[in-house]
């Protein structure tokens, strides 16, 4: 009999306040989908990490003819056969190596017209302009350092490149979006409970009679509470239901049927259904428990029990 009559407060009162109850669910469902999608968002720029550091390569670029005319790390004159040899046999003593791989002028030239075969440019280079390279993978790919510190400026090299550091201005740009997102929900967050807290009070103070007579009757202050209660955390529920329905349409639209199939992101690792799925119980859990807390607190205030 006391569930039945919970149920049916909470029913009336999510009728009463029709339209601040609506506010509530879309401003949980729309705080909790950026939660979840920057919680998303950092596992992809995790996995985005763990995929190309694994691939990241320091490049020791040769000094050409062409460097020895005009750059200053190559006026000693281009690298010889001595030099080259000299410097493998380095990389070869070096702990932090895990393989190196040698890159002739005529490869360069080959891999460049793949890239940029349609560039302007590309019609007027040579095999003899392109540069000679050793191409470090690195068992460790933050001892960049120890490379760089190695061979920079040594006769016959023009350049030590770490693909790193390209990746982290990535990464970087993509945790400030992340960041932003955050923000975003932060202040959601705080609208939701506001007007999470503004809707029970609209509540408690239509129902002022009925809740004087169940004090008079000797009901508990739980039991007083409770509907009040039971609504706020009903609509947030509805609201994180909504929330995880917006993520599972983003990863299918967005990912599935959308940059995945993209030629120009093929390399690309997108995380899978395994990370929304996880994140899916914490949402609902968030989305239940933080209306019930902030209808209680509310309560404890504006109610007298």
């Amino acid at each position: 009999m006391r569930a039945q009559f919970v149920l049916s407060e909470i029913g009336v009162g999510l009728r009463r306040n029709l339209t601040m109850t609506f506010a509530v669910i879309v401003s949980v469902a729309l705080s909790l989908a950026l939660f979840g999608g920057s919680l998303l968002m950092s596992d992809q720029v995790s996995t985005m990490k763990g995929y190309w550091y694994d691939k990241v390569n320091v490049s020791i670029f040769l000094c050409n003819k062409s460097d020895a005319e005009s750059d200053p790390n190559c006026a000693k004159g281009a690298v010889t056969e001595d030099q080259k040899k000299e410097i493998l046999a380095d990389l070869d003593k070096m702990s932090v190596v895990e393989k190196v791989t040698y890159e002739s002028q005529d490869q360069a030239y080959k891999h460049y017209k793949e890239q940029f075969g349609d560039s302007p440019l590309a019609a007027s280079l040579t095999p003899d302009q392109m540069q000679e390279s050793y191409r470090i993978k690195l068992k460790d790919p933050e001892k960049y350092q120890v490379i760089a510190t190695a061979f920079d400026g040594r006769d016959g090299v023009q350049s030590v490149q770490d693909q790193k550091g390209i990746l982290d201005n990535l990464f970087e740009l993509l945790n400030g979006m992340n960041w932003a997102a955050r923000a975003v929900m932060a202040l959601m967050l705080v609208v939701a409970l506001m007007l999470i807290v503004n809707t029970v009070r609209v509540s408690a103070f239509s129902r002022r009679r009925e809740t004087g007579i169940m004090r008079l009757v000797g009901a508990s202050g739980f039991y007083i509470q409770a509907p009040f209660i039971m609504e706020a955390a009903v609509a947030g529920l509805i609201g994180g239901t909504v929330a995880c329905g917006f993520l599972v349409i983003a990863r299918y639209f967005i990912i599935d049927h959308g940059l995945a199939l993209s030629e120009k992101l093929t390399l690309i690792n997108f995380i899978g259904w395994d990370a929304v799925l996880k994140y899916l119980p914490l949402i609902l859990m968030t989305s239940f428990l933080m209306p019930a807390l902030a209808a209680f607190f509310a309560l404890r205030k504006y109610l007298k029990v």
